[in-house]
């Protein structure tokens, strides 16, 4: 027993490898510790009822490298529509250029190598313990007029399941290896000695504190995305107001005591992932039931308008896969954070069915654009203006294709870059949304390993890092899917070591 000041603590237990965290990153770590032959020992700071971190609120969307369908076809589950689906190849430098694009060159080059390096072997590793993978047609998919399906935007690869389905994988693999889960865990601080971390620190119900000893200590807790405090500190006035998307539990509470202990920040504490995000619908944080449900990302397809009518950004600027991280900022700095995705009946049957045609959804729908500007209290005047800008400014002499960045442009400002159509065909609908905050980009520093490092750039022993405690990898905004393969990437290393 050991007591520090006036804290109480119980008996020690020994593990040779705790893990602090309960989602992808925390698990695929532990995994690899314990096919080692480590005694493992994994805390979560949820109650088992809550369990899977914000991996369980995803979609399992994992961005990998692949030479096409037949590289992926030895881990996927196998699929009727596999032989009428083209999947395009997606190289390693297709991998890297997305990611130094995207976050305008500020990841960390050396991190950026090892996931791109060794994204596709994890999930082929996890495969082999019993994660189940799949194509994810219904959300990277177009079928084409004459059946086939078309791959398209780099990320082609899920879990079976979703987000719900790789946690309870996970959980099942956990048990199989002989980890130790334990839920409910609010571990605070971590046990130092000298410049060596020892072990971990919990907070008790009744304000006592349990001491756990082991040879490591894996950090895997989240970012601060779920503590509105945090969030304004950091990513600036505005931010307090976002909605959380997935769980409430990652408070950024890991962060401070590994940062207390030593370790060095990492990456860009000023920005995060956040996307266009339900914005009336009842219970729209940390909704277990609907989970990735809530986001709306079909904007490409139509335009986004503010409370004053106004187009404010290029909806089809790129991709979905590389714009959507990064556009949930821009509605937070709209008037009253809310603004409204406006499509035409035309276009309504191409929304993502499992987004789109959700139970509660916050929409409204009118015959004219008049009418509708009046259904979200926006002015007639200037809406109706905004569209008919939009209609008329469109190239229609060139062909609508949303497989590829065609260049349908619609010449008003803001310029809409691909796959403009006109809206001119009754009913009209207005999706209200808002910013959803996903996860944090700042973190710890750590070297490849997930070894976390000091101020002076030296590893501190007994410390690692991983998921989206890892700082380094995104800046301003992300390639779908990466963060699900940094978490399986950067947490196999971590484990490896551990």
């Amino acid at each position: 027993m050991t007591t520090h000041n006036d804290e109480q603590s119980t008996q020690s237990i020994d593990a040779d490898v705790i893990v602090v965290g309960g989602g992808n990153a925390a698990f695929t770590a532990a995994h690899a510790a314990a096919k080692r032959g480590r005694k493992v020992l994994l805390l979560e700071k949820a109650p088992k009822e809550l369990f899977g971190g914000n991996s369980f609120y995803t979609a399992g969307a994992t961005r990998i490298p692949h030479n096409g369908l037949a590289d992926l076809q030895s881990f996927i589950d196998d699929d009727d529509r596999h032989a009428a689906t083209e999947v395009p190849p997606y190289s390693a430098a297709e991998y890297t250029s997305d990611l130094v694009k995207v976050t305008e060159g500020r990841n960390d080059p050396e991190l950026t190598a090892v996931l791109v390096d060794e994204a596709a072997d994890g999930l082929r590793w996890l495969n082999t313990l019993g994660l189940k993978y799949r194509l994810m047609y219904e959300r990277q998919a177009y079928k084409r007029p004459d059946g086939t399906f078309l791959f398209w935007g780099g990320l082609h690869v899920g879990n079976t399941g979703g987000g719900e389905g790789l946690m309870a994988d996970h959980v099942r693999v956990a048990q199989e290896l002989g980890t130790e889960v334990r839920y409910g865990q609010d571990v605070f601080g971590l046990i130092q000695e000298g410049n060596t971390i020892k072990g971990v620190k919990i907070r008790q119900t009744d304000g006592t504190v349990q001491e756990i000893r082991a040879e490591s200590v894996i950090l895997a807790a989240g970012g601060f995305e779920a503590n509105a405090k945090m969030r304004q500190e950091n990513l600036g006035e505005g931010w307090e107001n976002a909605k959380v998307r997935g769980t409430p539990f990652n408070t950024g509470e890991m962060i401070t005591a590994a940062l207390e202990s030593g370790a060095a920040k990492g990456g860009d504490w000023g920005t995060c992932h956040s996307v266009q995000w339900d914005a009336f619908t009842a219970n729209n944080e940390s909704n277990r039931e609907l989970t990735n449900r809530l986001t709306r990302q079909s904007y490409p397809l139509g335009v986004i308008v503010n409370r004053d009518g106004k187009r404010f950004l290029d909806e089809g600027e790129d991709f979905r896969n590389y714009t959507y991280a990064k556009y949930g900022k821009v509605i937070l700095q709209q008037p009253g954070s809310i603004a409204y995705q406006v499509f035409d009946a035309t276009l309504r049957p191409a929304l993502r069915t499992e987004e789109y045609d959700m139970p509660g959804i916050s929409v409204e729908q009118a015959d004219t654009i008049e009418e509708l500007a009046a259904k979200i209290n926006v002015s007639p005047e200037a809406l109706e203006k905004t569209i008919n800008d939009y209609n008329t400014s469109i190239d229609t002499s060139i062909t609508l294709d949303p497989t590829v960045k065609d260049g349908r442009r619609a010449d008003t400002v803001p310029v809409k870059s691909n796959w403009a159509t006109p809206l001119i065909t009754a009913p009209f609908y207005a999706y209200g949304v808002t910013c959803g905050i996903t996860f944090t980009f700042g973190g710890l520093k750590s070297d490849t390993h997930g070894r976390v490092l000091n101020e002076g750039g030296e590893s501190i022993p007994g410390l690692f890092v991983c998921g989206e405690m890892l700082g380094g990898l995104f800046s301003t905004n992300y390639p779908g899917g990466s963060g699900l393969a940094a978490g399986v990437v950067f947490g196999r290393r971590a484990g490896a070591l551990a």
